[in-house]
């Protein structure tokens, strides 16, 4: 429990920082066998890149240090409740753990929450603002590289 603190106080510290430097409230840092791997910083308003959030910042410096996306045995320490993006991309990444400070309940009273989008990703595609749909297009002149089942192989096969 000591080194959870410690590192969201490090995450809360950054986000801290980087509104001092004209950035959002939010900073991550990812760890492994209780050392820090890396950390990241919302650079949204720097970099106008709407995915630039600090757990994203921290998994790309993260996988860059470590030569590789997968960052199985990683835990993510924020600031703040990641929003889904971040979350599914923790996921992808293999993080085993996430921690956060501060909760989307604790961020609203600034415009600082996820919870609308979570609530709306919770419902059918039919029923949510974006337009959604399934369009099953195959060029005949291309193939699609697959992975195979057996032994991590690939296969060249084609959807037909």
């Amino acid at each position: 429990m000591e080194n959870e603190t410690r590192f969201l106080c490090e995450a809360i510290e950054l986000a801290y920082a980087n509104v001092e430097q004209g950035g959002r409230p939010f900073g991550a840092v990812v760890v492994r066998d209780g050392e820090v791997i890396a950390t990241g910083v919302n650079e949204m308003i720097k970099t106008n890149d709407p995915t630039a959030h600090a757990e994203m910042t921290a998994i790309r410096a993260a996988s860059q240090k470590l030569g590789s996306p997968n960052l199985e045995g990683c835990a993510v320490y924020a600031s703040g409740h990641p929003c889904p993006m971040c979350m599914a991309a923790m996921r992808l990444a293999g993080i085993s753990e996430v921690a956060y400070a501060y909760s989307n309940d604790d961020g609203a009273p600034f415009g600082l929450t996820s919870a609308a989008i979570y609530a709306e990703l919770a419902k059918p595609f039919a029923e949510q603002s974006m337009k959604i749909r399934y369009v099953p297009v195959r060029p005949e002149s291309r193939s699609v590289f697959m992975r195979s089942g057996s032994g991590g192989r690939t296969d060249r096969r084609r959807f037909d």
